[in-house]
Order: structure tokens, then sequence, then C-alpha cells
């Protein structure tokens, strides 16, 4: 049935029904709620063209990746939870991939220009991104995940990525490591700068001397973890416990730790941040590793329901949110070997 019929058949006119699948603030909850179970019972689907054109929405939620399109397991998990969240509304999700940094606000302005999208999701914020600036200039509303400086406040939602390393580092240094190496992201980026502070304060505060050859930056790889643990090793005095940014890194790390004839959790210990990947579980691993821990697809969904709010009238600065990170000690960790 189109939407007149199905109108007729709950007694309410199309206008109404048009917002309440919309999610419009000013229609009742009640109303609303009255609609999508009929919805749901009579089999209606809305017409996505003619809704379009009763509310001056899109219906889509974009997303611009840089890189061409080289999707990692961070992004396929926040994507799953964007979709998942985005999907129960009838909300599609646009996808550009680019290369450069001047192809993707060229991809914003095309965005803003064609309305084919009514918000965007800005991903791995810089922390002074010229991203957020020209969105808020477009006037294209925007929910960034990460944190950045701006001078208008904008919604975003963010973990503690501070208190993660912090947490990380204090409880290596209570089990009396005394060299800690990091495996980091590109410092360029709010939450790896977030970690490399949160990183250089606690030794300072423990009284460790901080050693930039104990830091090493990149991918969030297998093959990165594995280089950069493998140069770790390799110094005169290397480390006896080691921080990974990821599952993935942390694999690597681990296996080079092995090919060095070293144990994990005996002669180096180690400590990853999980993303909470379904196929990769710290738990199932041998031994079972210590982590901070934030699942990325919860994220991925409470994203896509902020920015649902930020189309329904929410106020930017109404929608901040930064996540507390969880820390579950394994046996990947214990205390430093003896000198």
């Amino acid at each position: 049935m189109n939407l007149k019929e199905f109108a007729a058949r709950i007694g309410l006119s199309p206008t109404t029904v048009s917002r309440a699948m919309s999610g419009y603030p000013e229609v009742r909850p009640e109303t609303r709620a009255r609609v999508l179970e009929a919805a749901e019972r009579l089999g209606y689907r809305p017409n996505s063209s003619a809704q379009r054109l009763a509310t001056g929405r899109a219906g889509a939620i974009g997303i611009v990746f840089q890189g061409g399109g080289r999707f990692g397991p961070h992004s396929s998990e926040f994507m799953g939870g964007l979709s998942t969240r985005l999907q129960r509304d009838g909300i599609d999700i646009l996808v550009s991939t680019v290369e450069t940094g001047e192809e993707e606000e060229a991809a914003y302005r095309r965005l803003a220009a064609s309305k084919r999208v009514d918000a965007v999701i800005v991903h791995t914020p810089a922390c002074t991104d010229a991203r957020i600036a020209l969105l808020q200039t477009l006037g294209l509303p925007f929910i960034v995940h990460g944190r950045s400086t701006a001078k208008t406040p904008f919604a975003f939602l963010d973990i503690d990525n501070f208190c993660a390393i912090e947490t990380a580092t204090t409880h290596l240094a209570d089990l009396g490591h005394r060299r800690i190496a990091l495996i980091n992201g590109d410092t360029a980026s709010t939450y790896a700068h977030d970690r490399d502070e949160g990183y250089r304060r606690t030794l300072a505060a423990r009284g460790l001397p901080f050693d930039p050859a104990l830091v090493g930056q990149g991918e969030f790889t297998d093959e990165n973890g594995f280089r950069l643990m493998q140069a770790f090793l390799a110094l005169p005095s290397p480390p006896t416990a080691v921080i990974a940014g990821s599952m993935m890194s942390a694999l690597g790390a681990m296996r080079a730790i092995r090919i060095a004839g070293l144990t994990v959790g005996e002669d180096v210990s180690l400590i990853a941040h999980d993303d909470v990947f379904p196929y990769l579980s710290p738990e199932n691993l041998v031994p079972a590793v210590t982590t901070t821990q934030s699942p990325i697809r919860a994220a991925g969904e409470r994203i896509g329901d902020m920015a649902l709010h930020l189309l329904q009238g929410a106020a930017p600065e109404t929608l901040q949110e930064v996540w507390p990170v969880e820390f579950l000690v394994r046996g990947s960790t214990g205390p430093a070997p003896p000198l």
C-alpha cells in the first residue's frame, strides 16, 4: 500500500505518518510508536523518493574514508554497529572513499551541495581537524568519532584513551617494570596523542624515564606490531613490558616475543587495547591477554543513535560523550623478571 492508503488505514494524516516514520521531534512519542507498530504489523514500507519529498530529508548518513577503501577490522566493526542502528529507522549509509585530504574535502562539499545525506560521520579526527570547521561552514550536520579542538561546539563520542594507557602503564609499573614500550598510532590523531600523553605522564609520576626508542607508531596491523616489537627487543636494554594499541598489533608483538625465544607474561608482559572483535578473543589466546577494552561496534551503534538525535533538533553540545574503558587483567602480565 502507498502512504495515503496506509495513513487512512490507521486514521492519521499522510503528513503525520511521514513525519513519525522520519523521527521528527514534533511528533509525540506515542504517535510515533503507534505508526511504527502498525507499519510492522501491516508490512508497510515507505517509498524513499516520496518520503524525501515529504520530509525534505535524504534518509541517508554519509561517511568518507581516506585511503582508497582499504577497510581494516576496526572500520568494519564500527560500520557494522552504525548500520545496525540506522537500519532500524530505515536510514541508509552512503560511503565514499578517497586517497587524499584534498579529495576528502571535495567529497564533503559534494555531499553538502547535492543534499544526498542528512548528516555525516567524521572518524579518526586530528588534534586540530580542518574537516570540523569545514562542515560547520557548510552547515552539514555531523558527529565525530573521537575528539578535536574547535571554536564552535560539536557532537562527538570518544573513549578515554588517556585513562586507558594511564591504567595500563600504572599496572605494569606496579608489577615492577621499568622499561615499558608503547605501540601507538599516529600522534597527529587525537586518540594516539591522548594515549601518548597518558603513557608519558604516568612514567613521570612513577619516576620512570621516557625513552623515545621504546615508542613506535603506525597502523594497527599484525605486521607492524611484529616489526616494532622486534626493534624493541633488539635494543641494548630491551623492554620487559609492552602496551599494544590494538589486538591486531598485539598479535604481531606476541609473535616477535616468541621468535626471540621469550615467554609472554614471564619474560615480557603485554597489555593490548581490545576493540572487541568477534573473531579475536583475548581470553582465548595463550596466554590470555590483559586488555583495556571498549567495543567499537557499540560505539558505531551509539553514534548512529546520536546522529538521529541531532537530526531531530538536539543541540550538538548536548551530544558529547566520553566512555570509560574497562581494564581486564589476564595471564599476559606478570612481575618484572629479575635483573
